[in-house]
């Protein structure tokens, strides 16, 4: 027995699903699959058990078994699923595995986006292109998680434009009442803007927080302003009207 069979016998895990929604459409744009418990426990209670030598694995059974969750439950939109780049590498845990469970499930692999936080992609930025180029090279989609928690993000587009940016929470908290992010993050939209990468305002939780990103020409969103994320499912969403 590999590794790999090791860990898909004895840790159960499976995911919930939170859209991210674009507001100009008043549609779902994509959903995020995030890990959980058999039981809905938390993702920290599912992670937890894995130690570092376990994580490549960890992180290929992951995309595969979200991919399967996904099909089971007939999901339309476009999923979002989370990568460490430093699996690809691995046997088990590289491109292979991913479109190994797409075909099993009848998951069109244009419909699949991978995000890799800015941190991972700048661990080693040749590597990363290399290993990121391969999954566009069939299709996918590359999304920038927590862009802007680093020191790097700006060097990252100038050297490699990903498909889509999801900026980080602390920049998006109360950006309606503090000037210096609101100068940070209108300087982000215009760059990508100019670049042709979409941009995603996650954790946004307020109608004011939603309003500026609007009138700033912002259209997707994730947070529990519009859904919280429904195990093993696709929950309901809704928009608020925005402020004026």
């Amino acid at each position: 027995m590999n590794a790999l069979e090791g860990l898909t016998e004895t840790r159960a895990f499976t995911f919930a699903f939170q859209p991210i929604i674009d507001a100009g459409a008043g549609k779902v744009y994509s959903h995020e699959a995030l890990v959980r418990g058999p039981e809905n426990q938390s993702a920290y209670s599912v992670i937890s058990r894995y130690d570092s030598n376990q994580m490549p694995f960890f992180d290929a059974l992951c995309r595969a078994r979200a991919i399967e969750v996904a099909a089971r439950i007939g999901l339309q939109s476009d999923l979002n699923l989370n990568f460490l780049p430093r699996a690809a590498a691995d046997p088990f845990a590289g491109l292979d595995s991913t479109l190994a469970a797409a075909e099993q499930h009848d998951f069109p692999v244009d419909r699949i986006i991978i995000e890799a936080t800015e941190g991972e992609a700048f661990g080693d930025p040749a590597r990363f292109a290399d290993v990121v180029n391969e999954y566009r090279r069939v299709g996918m989609r590359l999304a920038i998680d927590d862009f802007g928690a680093g020191y790097a993000g700006l060097n990252l587009l100038a050297e490699f434009q990903p498909d889509i940016v999801k900026l980080d929470m602390g920049l998006v908290r109360g950006v309606d009442s503090h000037g210096p992010r609101q100068a940070i993050l209108r300087g982000i939209v215009q760059v990508c803007c100019d670049l042709g990468i979409e941009l995603i305002a996650e954790g946004v939780e307020t109608v004011e927080e939603f309003s500026w990103f609007s009138d700033h020409g912002v259209t997707l969103f994730q947070g529990y302003l519009f859904a919280k994320p429904a195990f093993e499912a696709a929950p309901d969403f809704s928009i608020p009207a925005r402020q004026v």
